[in-house]
């Protein structure tokens, strides 16, 4: 990733900063121009809270190139509380304990390196929800 684009996403990468839609309240992320539920434009802001749960995962065996030190790792897709659904690795457990429906929390870890003495790039990756009733 270089780094002016790195800069420009920091803020849905580091802390899932989506959007609204002011016409319909649709909760959107990525961040986009035009709502996909009422094409009004999605423009104001949201926090999402970075809570959710497993809606489907896969382990990773034979990782595209700069990431083959992290095989195996397991991929999910996280429907977050408020609706979107976000694809990310999953952390801070084995494989053999993801299972749907788990509950997850988004936490900031490093990605990659952008070559060796490049920058690291950090992003959200999502692990086991540490309090009770975080689940979707």
């Amino acid at each position: 990733m270089h780094i002016p684009r790195q800069w420009r996403t920091r803020d849905q990468r580091l802390s899932l900063m989506g959007e609204v839609c002011p016409k319909c309240g649709v909760k959107l992320f990525p961040p986009r121009d035009v709502c996909p539920e009422c094409s009004g434009p999605a423009k104001e802001p949201f926090a999402l809270s970075g809570r959710g749960a497993v809606y489907s995962y896969s382990t990773v065996y034979h990782a595209p190139e700069g990431y083959e030190s992290y095989v195996p790792y397991t991929v999910a897709l996280v429907r977050l509380e408020e609706g979107p659904m976000v694809t990310a690795q999953l952390t801070d457990v084995d494989k053999e304990q993801v299972a749907i429906g788990m509950p997850v929390e988004m936490v900031t870890r490093k990605i990659a390196e952008d070559g060796e003495d490049g920058a690291i790039l950090y992003g959200y990756k999502f692990r086991p929800a540490l309090e009770a009733g975080a689940a979707c």
